[in-house]
């Protein structure tokens, strides 16, 4: 038995997910969550074979998360299913060396066949994104800028993020003038539209 642990914030694809795969004989759901900072505590108390993680969640990002699930239960694989489907979001979740990687638009089947590959200890990618990848330039902003641009895209102005990153009121400044030099972009707003595009946020 293939257990499983489901984290989408979107309550309706959560329990479409849930009803999935507890139709399939060989696949036990064990916890299903709607925030990424539930993530580890539940898989530690769980002990799942997979964790299907969406990178968009509230709290704390998939991405971070599994990274976070890697280094504390490593014997859990992760499954990143996701609508963002750009090669930047790809190379980033490979970085955080999760197993597997699909949209969220893939046919049922595909990813109950992903879920099962990826407990046998195969890494499973989206060809298309995987081959758009291989095909798009390095993130060339530091994972500080990529950061601090962000919580700009968001919203939060310059100040609020000095004071959420711990930062002088100059250094978030510096990092927002590195990002739009290194994106060659027009300014910040243009900036992050780019780096957002290309899945570098």
């Amino acid at each position: 038995m293939i257990r499983v642990l489901i984290a989408e914030d979107m309550r309706i694809l959560r329990d479409t997910l849930v009803a999935l795969l507890e139709l399939e004989d060989d696949l036990e759901v064990v916890a299903e969550l709607g925030s990424g900072q539930d993530i580890v505590p539940a898989a530690l108390e769980h002990r799942p074979d997979v964790a299907l993680i969406d990178i968009d969640l509230p709290g704390t990002d998939g991405l971070t998360a599994a990274a976070d699930l890697r280094r504390r239960l490593p014997e859990c694989r992760t499954l990143i299913l996701t609508g963002l489907g750009r090669p930047g979001t790809l190379r980033r979740a490979l970085a955080a060396q999760v197993s597997g990687f699909l949209k969220k638009d893939a046919p049922a089947q595909e990813l109950l066949d992903a879920v099962r590959r990826v407990a046998a200890g195969e890494r499973v990618i989206d060809t298309k994104l995987a081959l758009a990848a291989l095909e798009t330039a390095d993130n060339p902003l530091s994972p500080r800028e990529a950061e601090v641009l962000r919580r700009h895209a968001t919203g939060a102005s310059a100040a609020e993020i000095a004071a959420e990153m711990h930062l002088t009121y100059g250094t978030v400044r510096n990092y927002l003038a590195a990002a739009v030099t290194k994106l060659g972009a027009r300014n910040r707003v243009d900036a992050a539209r780019i780096a957002d595009e290309a899945g570098w946020l």
